[in-house]
């Protein structure tokens, strides 16, 4: 066993890598796979100035479940290790991709459609409108993973109620109570631009297929003052210091990655301001899942049918334990 997951793993290494050097020599053209016009595009001018976003948070799982999400993870998918830590922490792949995957919450090659619901009351347009951009990620880049809504209980499942932002990673979806979201889109209605749809909804669901923040690259930590970022995540988003710790600080360990060298420009990197990096320069950040994301997400996720074992454990975010979901290990 051990063996036949090393195996799998540097076949993926290699589907990755070449689908990163196709990438890489295809001459693609700056801000290739943004939307033009959204107000804050790519590079020097990307309308950073002056212009504060809601930040997305990635939400963990309690302390309790980690050992049951690791367990359930290597079930999906033999590939993920166990988590070591409660944020970052997983096994080495030489990559030439820029998109970053969290390895203990991947989803496994064998293409799959995971089930969308809404807690709220939302209309049909509203809805269709949510997962047509959550479905941009294989619809216009040939990611083997798509969305369906389902008049049942989703094993995603998108709340538009206050608390910002938000998405649990990957496989993690699995082990959230079927009463409490795995996504939240704060206040999103019809009357929400459509660059917002691109770079919020977009980002949000790469989440949910297990791709992390790609501001959290050593590299791209590195560039941000401490001190600096603590008092604008508190002046801008209400954070305390913990909270910026985890969601901008805490670089994620390279060990449990795919994915190289880091990407600013990347749909999951957040669009930090010159303000709080050391340099004076911006973050550019990501208006859209642009060419190197689609390349990376489409590599790991191709479209060849799923013929594994379907989990429809549905389960997310602070509950008692009494609430945890059953699950068999």
């Amino acid at each position: 066993m051990k063996a036949d997951v090393s195996r799998y793993k540097a076949a993926l290494a290699q589907i990755a890598e070449i689908a990163g050097l196709a990438s890489a020599g295809g001459g693609t053209s700056p801000g290739s796979g943004t939307s033009p016009g959204s107000g804050s595009g790519n590079g020097s001018g990307n309308g950073m100035a002056g212009t504060t976003f809601r930040s997305c948070s990635v939400r963990e799982l309690p302390a309790r479940l980690h050992v049951k999400a690791a367990l359930l993870a290597r079930r999906v998918n033999p590939v993920n290790g166990p988590l070591r830590e409660p944020l970052p922490g997983r096994s080495t792949l030489p990559q030439v991709q820029k998109l970053t995957l969290d390895t203990a919450r991947y989803w496994g090659p064998a293409a799959r459609t995971l089930s969308v619901s809404f807690m709220e009351t939302t209309e049909a347009d509203l809805r269709a409108r949510i997962v047509s951009h959550m479905n941009a990620w294989s619809s216009d880049h040939g990611v083997g993973i798509d969305f369906a809504e389902t008049s049942d209980t989703g094993e995603v499942r998108i709340s538009r109620e206050p608390g910002g932002y938000y998405s649990y990673l990957g496989t993690d979806v699995l082990l959230i109570p079927a009463t409490v979201q795995t996504m939240n889109l704060e206040a999103f209605s019809m009357g929400t631009p459509e660059s917002e749809y691109r770079r919020v909804v977009r980002h949000e669901t790469g989440h949910t297929l297990g791709f992390p923040h790609e501001h959290m690259r050593r590299e791209l930590v590195a560039r941000i003052d401490p001190q600096k970022a603590y008092r604008y995540f508190l002046e801008t988003q209400g954070w305390d210091a913990q909270t910026v710790d985890e969601q901008v600080l805490t670089p994620l360990g390279q060990a449990d990655v795919f994915g190289t060298p880091p990407d600013q420009d990347s749909i999951m990197c957040y669009q930090l301001p010159g303000e709080i990096t050391y340099d004076g320069q911006p973050i550019r950040g990501g208006v859209d899942i642009n060419a190197t994301d689609a390349a990376f997400a489409a590599s790991i996720y191709p479209t060849s049918p799923y013929t594994g074992q379907q989990l429809t454990t549905s389960v997310a975010e602070a509950w008692p334990a009494s609430e945890d979901v059953a699950l068999s290990v």
